[in-house]
């Protein structure tokens, strides 16, 4: 009998819920329905995400959401199986909206639960689309304050290559956007902007480029953003869309190049993006480019997943479940992690 998994995330300015099948006798699991509401319109305010005000919302929003997926699936509650949320990493309060509302609905309905590791869920994500890959790969994770490069043999069987020293991609995206005076969120707009300018009118650095490991470094790039802009003064406002042009450009060009050494380093001939990041236009454009070249498969979620959702968060159980790596439980006492390694998670049976 197939089970039913219910995923539930609220790690930072996002609610996602959504349920996702296990199909009997095996198989990649499938996505039935899943929502999304996103806080972008009440940051924007303040420039950034004010986590009191995220956490409150996420009480506002994730019962309306979990009725709205149920409906849409054509399931109720009593048919869930498995309740899974995100227990880290993310913002604490936030966090514990998802995970108390998990663990309240599972002790209810007298079924397990499953805390979920956030980034976990983003890197199995492209599990949920229509070209899913197949294990091993090399996985480019670009969310939020991570950038990792790593090498994934299996569920819970993950090597980390390479990882950010300091700023992680998306952070130089929305830093390089406050800098030239976009609004909230950055990353987004800034590569909206550079689809209008030249990506070659600023000489901006390539931080690591040739560091003979696949390590990250983008705080440098963010400085010489801010230099370059300083420099402009008046003449910011009309060469804007180039200075995000170069900037977009610079960053993509790290990404490409330590992801295709991470390749040649392992011999692997699949790689998987995942995250906010990896929707970027340019960054598809220029890896499916250099991978196509080498015969090497590219991997992305649909871009409606590459944001933080419910649909990663129940797909990432569900798939724990079926590789043995962990197993739900009906222990309801709940605690949160808002900073926890991905690598943590890598040996089998960890308790989570």
């Amino acid at each position: 009998m197939s089970e039913l998994i219910l995923g539930i995330e609220s790690s930072c300015d996002e609610t996602g819920v959504a349920v996702v099948r296990i199909p009997e006798g095996g198989g990649v699991p499938t996505l039935l329905s899943h929502a999304l509401h996103s806080q972008i319109d009440m940051h924007r305010a303040y420039g950034g995400v004010v986590p009191e005000l995220a956490s409150r919302d996420h009480i506002r929003r994730v019962l309306p959401l979990t009725r709205q997926v149920l409906e849409d699936a054509g399931k109720t509650l009593q048919d869930i199986d498995v309740v899974s949320f995100t227990r880290g990493p993310g913002l604490a309060g936030a966090l514990l909206v998802g995970a108390g509302v998990a663990c309240a609905l599972a002790a209810a309905l007298d079924k397990p639960v499953l805390g979920v590791h956030h980034l976990e869920g983003h890197l199995l994500s492209p599990f949920l689309s229509d070209d899913p890959p197949e294990f091993p790969f090399i996985a480019l994770l670009v969310s939020g304050g991570h950038t990792q490069l790593m090498r994934v043999d299996g569920v819970g069987r993950y090597e980390i290559l390479g990882e950010t020293i300091d700023d992680a991609a998306g952070e130089a995206f929305d830093k390089s956007a406050k800098v030239m005076g976009l609004p909230y969120p950055g990353g987004p707009i800034l590569s909206k902007l550079a689809e209008g300018g030249d990506p070659q009118a600023f000489k901006l650095p390539r931080p690591l480029l040739h560091s003979g490991d696949l390590d990250f470094s983008f705080a440098g790039l963010k400085t010489a953003v801010l230099t370059q802009a300083k420099k402009l003064g008046d003449e910011l406002e009309p060469r804007k869309a180039d200075l995000a042009a170069s900037t977009q450009a610079a960053i993509v060009d790290v990404l490409v190049k330590k992801t295709l050494n991470a390749l040649k380093q392992t011999g692997m001939q699949r790689v998987v993006v995942a995250g906010g990041v990896g929707a970027n236009k340019l960054l598809r454009e220029q890896l499916n480019q250099e991978c196509a070249k080498r015969k090497i498969r590219v991997h992305y979620p649909e871009l409606h997943l590459c944001t933080d959702n419910g649909a990663m968060i129940a797909m990432a159980a569900a798939m724990r479940i079926q590789a043995g790596q962990q197993q739900a439980s009906k222990t309801y006492a709940f605690d949160v992690k808002p900073r926890w390694p991905l690598d943590s998670i890598v040996e089998k049976n960890v308790a989570l």
